[in-house]
């Protein structure tokens, strides 16, 4: 009995240790000490990172060759880009084998541990309809870059990002996002239009970073910055006359690249997922999906069923957000219960017009330009599709405004980011009291919106987040004394800066700083 009791013990300790290991206690690079390194010092010479930061000398001269992983992220763990390769372009089963195999990864080594997620991800996967690396990626890659790594790397006059993972994985964020001259990466295999899940060997690698050097004349130009890992091939900067070596430690101390110094605005990106698809935070999310997706069908037959005033209080105890904020100057007897008034409102979702009505407590007829049949059937108020026609949209839309309030979106396309995209005017020619709406939204594990998936299930996906929330605010009400082009313009501009504004202060929009109507006037 004593035994037993000793192995079970043994047994649920091993389990205990074995998954904090690899999920709370992500395991450190090994690092090679300079001492260990000394045997390449006849070809370079290895130099702290901290001596090319503080360098006074201008780098415009020179060739900054750099490893991606091991220099410019400052996180050493590449699976979560692997995480949303499997679950953006395979699907959630595939995430899911590939989270159960993450544990193996990380005892067979940094290179077999590679091409075993390459395996998961990408086998079966068509090379044409492959987008992840140029429409999900980015984001995130953007999001762990340090600051301090960027601020050298633009300072060379030819960039030459090396990486270790697939090169249809950093590409487009290196060259389209930092503006990277050269990129040099593992090259995957292709048969019949499909990725087999194996990637060429290093020495293609070696074969494209010579035909980038060819160019550059003396080697004597070339910096080569890298990281301290075990797995760091040595012939990538045998050309380089100095290598700059960073630890794991600096790059702790490392700021996140601000998005205002990004060299191009991330104003799109598609993905369903909004968090950063960690070992642990994966598997919170696989934890919580079949709660999201009651909880969903819940708010769904709530807010179909019931009546504005007993719906809201229900929707919010679910966990559904609603901040509402309305002008100042508003009348106790015009409360927006007039109709024939249009409401122009910035596009975050397919759910802004209903969350619209929620906040006025009544319903609107919405008019977009994209909504899939399904949206159209279980929407609780009358949807209505634009046809891209100005002259039969223009009609249409006059003909709703006799029977009552009309709600527009004239970005025509949802946006994410902070940014205003660019608008049709037409919803300024016709009607006489137009009322803006800055209109915001945010969520935690899900994005409501997506350019590539099934647009049907955008409002099922919003509302499995546990607790997402919509900022609603209603400006004061314009009428267009001024040339049509102008008022549309002014509007649009407003609301901007109240978008803008939020996502700077993190609060919610302030109208004591904004007079629309001064501001138009002028």
């Amino acid at each position: 009995m004593a035994k037993m009791v000793m192995m079970s013990t043994f047994f649920f300790k091993f389990i205990f240790i074995f998954w904090y290991r690899f999920f709370f206690k992500p395991l450190k690079s090994l690092r090679r000490s300079v001492s260990n390194i000394t045997y390449a010092t006849h070809q370079f010479k290895y130099q702290r990172y901290h001596s090319l930061l503080h360098r006074n000398s201008d780098l415009n001269d020179h060739t900054l060759i750099f490893d991606v992983e091991g220099a410019l992220l400052k996180s050493s763990s590449v699976f979560p880009f692997f995480m949303l390769v499997a679950f953006e372009a395979g699907g959630l089963l595939r995430a899911i084998v590939l989270l159960l195999v993450y544990p193996f990864v990380c005892l067979v080594g940094d290179e077999m541990g590679l091409k075993m997620m390459v395996m998961i991800c990408f086998f079966g996967i068509k090379e044409e309809s492959f987008r992840v690396g140029r429409t999900v990626l980015p984001k995130f890659l953007l999001e762990d870059v340090g600051s301090e790594m960027y601020e050298v790397v633009k300072r060379g006059g030819k960039k030459v990002g090396l990486s270790k993972l697939p090169r249809v994985m950093v590409e487009s964020f290196l060259k389209e996002y930092l503006e990277i001259n050269f990129v040099v990466g593992r090259e995957l295999k292709v048969f019949n239009g499909f990725y087999v899940g194996l990637m060429e060997e290093r020495k293609t690698v070696h074969a494209n970073l010579e035909l980038v050097r060819e160019g550059k004349g003396n080697s004597s130009d070339m910096i080569g910055i890298s990281g301290f890992h075990k797995d760091l091939d040595h012939s990538f900067f045998s050309t380089c006359k100095e290598v700059y070596m960073v630890t794991e430690a600096e790059k702790k101390n490392w700021k996140n690249l601000a998005r205002d110094k990004y060299p191009k605005p991330l104003i799109f990106h598609d993905g369903r997922l909004a968090l950063k698809p960690t070992p642990l935070m994966t598997l919170a999310m696989l934890i919580w999906l079949p709660c999201g997706f009651i909880l969903a069908l819940i708010r769904i037959t709530t807010a179909l069923s019931l009546p504005y005033n007993i719906s809201t209080p229900l929707l919010e105890f679910t966990g559904l957000r609603l901040t509402i904020s309305r002008p100042k100057t508003t009348n106790k007897e015009d409360k927006f219960l007039l109709k024939g008034r249009l409401y122009a409102c910035n596009h975050r979702t397919l759910l802004d017009p209903l969350y619209l009505s929620f906040t006025l407590s009544r319903d609107l007829v919405a008019v977009t330009y994209s909504l899939s049949r399904m949206s159209e059937i279980l929407a609780p108020i009358k949807t209505v599709r634009l046809t891209r026609n100005r002259d039969e949209d223009a009609k249409t839309m006059k003909s709703l405004l006799k029977h009552g309030d009309l709600v527009v979106c004239p970005e025509g396309t949802t946006c994410r980011e902070p940014y205003l995209l660019r608008f049709s005017p037409l919803f300024s020619e016709l009607c006489v009291e137009i009322i803006p709406v800055a209109i915001d939204c945010h969520v935690t594990m899900f994005h409501g919106t997506t350019a590539g998936g099934l647009k049907c299930l955008d409002p099922f996906f919003f509302l499995m987040n546990p607790t997402p929330s919509y900022s609603v605010q209603l400006l004061e009400k314009v009428s267009p004394p001024l040339p049509l082009v102008m008022l549309s313009m002014a509007i649009m501009r407003d609301l901007q800066w109240l978008i803008t504004c939020k996502r700077k202060l993190g609060r919610p929009w302030d109208l004591n700083a904004l007079n629309l109507i001064e501001r138009t006037s002028t």
